[in-house]
């Protein structure tokens, strides 16, 4: 078996959960029976993020271990001659060294698409739970995650509405939001994101686009930005006086 072969064997043999295993094992978890009290979740929704992200984040590397173990068992009990030697094993496992570098490494850069994942599942998850009306990843110049409270009041009143996006991390992205000319009065990105820079943030303000984050992240890092607000501040700013604005004008039930 050349490197090639060992190399997709062992990513042929990891058997991990999906994303959406390890995320429902999380929220119920840390949410339960709970995730059926909307004050009790708005209330406490920023924690709620951090610590379903904790779990996810916990539950996967418990998998991980065992997984990458059982991987490397089985591949290499068929590579091992049935009575070698000690210098057989020393003469597979270095001729191995490059298959095994590229399987770990492919382990740990998966272990950041799947955090990201979580947080993007908890927002969705929670929104739901809440019964805020959006419509989900329009098409509108860009494509956010949520418009609220609807494509159709978009296409009536831009304006009105309230463009959300979700973003782990987000290094230069959040320019999409300018330079796709999504019509709008505010936009809000979601973040956990601890390294935006600061140069950005003034600029962020100047294009109307606030972040939203746990209410301990804004504190000890952003506490002294306008536009960083807690996830409990965008509900009772933001998103709750927008919805009593729906319900007056009869855009919502």
């Amino acid at each position: 078996m050349d490197k090639e072969q060992i190399y997709k064997s062992l990513k042929g043999h990891l058997d991990l959960l999906p994303n959406e295993a390890v995320f429902e094992h999380a929220l119920r978890s840390i949410v339960g029976e709970k995730i059926k009290d909307k004050g009790w979740i708005k209330a406490n929704f920023s924690r709620l993020i951090h610590d379903i992200q904790a779990e996810a984040y916990r539950y996967y590397l418990s998998l991980e271990e065992p997984a990458s173990a059982e991987a490397l068992s089985n591949v290499f009990s068929e590579l091992f001659p049935e009575k070698g030697t000690r210098e057989d094993y020393v003469r597979i496992l270095s001729s191995a060294t490059q298959p095994l570098g590229r399987f770990y490494l492919g382990i740990i850069q998966g272990r950041k698409p799947r955090a990201g994942k979580a947080f993007e599942q908890s927002i969705y998850t929670l929104f739901n739970a809440l019964e805020y009306p959006y419509t989900p990843q329009p098409i509108i110049n860009g494509q956010p995650d949520f418009l609220l409270p609807s494509v159709k009041h978009y296409r009536v009143n831009a304006m009105d509405c309230i463009i959300f996006t979700v973003k782990r991390t987000l290094r230069e992205r959040w320019r999409q939001i300018i330079s796709e000319g999504t019509r709008g009065h505010m936009f809000f990105l979601a973040t956990i994101d601890e390294d935006v820079a600061k140069r950005d943030l003034p600029e962020m303000l100047h294009n109307r686009i606030y972040l939203v984050m746990p209410e301990d992240l804004r504190a000890s890092t952003y506490a002294d930005q306008q536009n960083a607000l807690s996830f409990e501040v965008f509900f009772r700013d933001y998103l709750d006086p927008a919805m009593l604005r729906w319900k007056h004008n009869s855009v919502i039930k």
